[in-house]
């Protein structure tokens, strides 16, 4: 697996080895050592996810207060625009954002350590997505921050309005949202 840096240091792009021929491929999606070895933390995961959405879904920006969670998240069918938001406000990249085109092409692994928000759109027709997660959901203390929120100025690439569940129409401003300290 190859590490690829972001401009937030504690968010990173896995690029993993893939093994493939005219049968098809193979590849490791995930090794607790090799992880531990590229981000430099011992994570222990407690529950995988798995969301299939349609086009122009997105779904964010969500985080828990308390029992937050580490993500590493990546797409098995289709492509997605994922984004982490830096919500620990002792940190120098304390609101700023990163992202990433994650597909079944690429197969790249987004980590996004506890403190982030996190959500991302769909850019194929349909997108398969996976997430491990370092604790449980938590729906008591789920928060979501809006998707479009000036403050944060993601640069989210499509056109038009999204869709969006009743919960992440909901979504507060940065400026008034919860965060980490």
């Amino acid at each position: 697996m190859e590490l690829i840096k972001t401009s937030i240091p504690d968010v990173k792009l896995l690029k993993p080895k893939v093994f493939g021929d005219e049968r098809g491929f193979f590849m490791e999606s995930y090794n607790k050592q090799a992880l531990h070895e590229l981000i430099g933390l011992d994570v222990e995961f407690v529950q995988d996810n798995h969301s299939r959405s349609s086009k122009n879904v997105l779904r964010g920006l969500h985080y828990q207060l308390k029992q937050p969670q580490g993500k590493l998240v990546r797409v098995v069918a289709g492509e997605v625009f994922d984004v982490a938001v830096d919500l620990r406000r002792r940190s120098p990249t304390f609101g700023q954002w990163e992202g990433a085109i994650l597909s079944d092409k690429n197969n790249y692994q987004f980590w996004i350590p506890p403190g982030f928000a996190h959500g991302f759109v769909v850019l194929s027709d349909t997108a398969d997505f996976l997430y491990k997660t370092t604790d449980y959901y938590a729906p008591e203390h789920e928060r979501c921050i809006k998707w479009n929120d000036p403050d944060i100025g993601i640069n989210w690439p499509f056109s038009g309005e999204p869709s969006l569940s009743d919960k992440d129409k909901q979504g507060v401003a940065f400026n008034q949202a919860e965060t980490y300290d």
